[in-house]
């Protein structure tokens, strides 16, 4: 089994497509929605959260759940559920933005990390998890270029896979000059097929890191 992870958002649709996009990358990850109120109007209900925590507990078996939320009183209700739920030491809410966090979570959970390290990947994906402040200009441990083949280059689902990956490893990492370990940035480098990405990795798994995304890369994302 994997980490289970359950959405809440005000809308019930807003939650089912993100769980809908976020399956499109990690399809054997256990994604649950929960949006909207119980007679279908916007808003949270609890005891709508409260069924999809504890279907998502029951999935897991023992791997634990991150539940990603919207607005202020989703987490609210996100928190309350979590005191009553059978395994509330299992819960793990992820301060996370609701649709790049779910993609980032929902990768590193395919790939087989942890629940904590599934709540980092989501709070790393919105720039929650702050990055140690360097005494100047480090250079980089290891460095490497790798050149796009999958035919739609950087795009969402590759730029998930890579920050997914990235976000768990003890290292700093940009490629291009982009955050290795945010999906946001790394689409906006519109790196097409053909394009270079430049890597630069520093700290304890820097060579690690560059050889995850060689290996991405090079398999062309599983999309040739």
């Amino acid at each position: 089994m994997t980490v289970g992870i359950v959405v809440v958002s005000h809308s019930s649709k807003i939650a089912e497509g993100a769980v809908e996009l976020a399956t499109q990358m990690a399809s054997d990850v256990g994604l649950v929605a929960a949006g909207g109120t119980d007679d279908g109007r916007i808003g949270t209900s609890f005891e709508k959260v409260l069924a999809a925590v504890e279907q998502s507990l029951a999935e897991a078996a023992g791997d634990g759940v991150v539940v990603l939320t919207d607005l202020g009183s989703a987490v609210m209700t996100a928190e309350s559920v979590k005191e009553f739920a059978s395994e509330p030491d299992a819960v793990h809410l992820a301060d996370a933005p609701l649709v790049e966090g779910l993609v980032a979570a929902a990768v590193a959970a395919q790939g087989g990390a942890g629940v904590e390290e599934v709540r980092k990947a989501a709070e790393a994906a919105g720039g929650a998890v702050a990055a140690p402040e360097a005494a100047g200009v480090q250079e980089p441990d290891v460095t490497a270029d790798f050149e796009l083949i999958n035919p739609l280059g950087m795009h969402a689902r590759p730029a998930a896979k890579i920050a997914g990956g990235l976000s768990g490893m003890d290292a700093e990492v940009t490629i291009n000059g982009a955050d290795g370990a945010s999906i946001m940035e790394l689409m906006t480098l519109a790196a097409g097929q053909g394009a270079t990405l430049h890597v630069e990795a520093r700290g304890e798994d820097a060579q690690k890191a560059v050889d995850y995304v060689r290996g991405l890369v090079a398999d062309g994302f599983g999309e040739l």
